[in-house]
């Protein structure tokens, strides 16, 4: 299955309705249907200001970066980005186009959006 694996880049205080904006961007993935996403805390890194945030200094505790990850249908991704664009977040975002598949997989195994649920 073709699909694609979207990035964001975010500051990890950063919020968002007064939530943490990748807990809001885990809620909301999950909630419209991606496959699977994942919030990864950086030890150090730089963004677009050149600032060096490294977890080690103390007094830059809560300021190093974060990225958070989802992998899903073509679909999934385009529904994910209008949801960010209706709800006016800037956010700098990565989108790699990947193979999806399952090694050995299990009946329960489903790579396409939820099945429906009547009722």
């Amino acid at each position: 299955m073709q699909g694609a694996l979207l990035r964001f880049y975010l500051g990890e205080q950063r919020r968002h309705h007064g939530v943490l904006l990748w807990e809001w961007l885990l809620e909301k993935a999950n909630g419209i249907g991606i496959l699977g996403g994942c919030a990864f805390r950086a030890i150090g890194g730089f963004g677009r200001h050149h600032a060096v945030h490294e977890d080690r200094f103390f007094e830059l505790a809560g300021s190093a970066g974060v990225a958070v990850e989802f992998i899903a249908s073509d679909e999934g991704i385009e529904q994910l980005l209008a949801l960010i664009h209706d709800e006016k977040i800037r956010l700098f975002y990565a989108r790699t186009p990947v193979d999806l598949g399952i090694i050995n997989p299990d009946e329960d195994d489903f790579l396409g959006p939820p099945p429906a649920h009547d009722g």
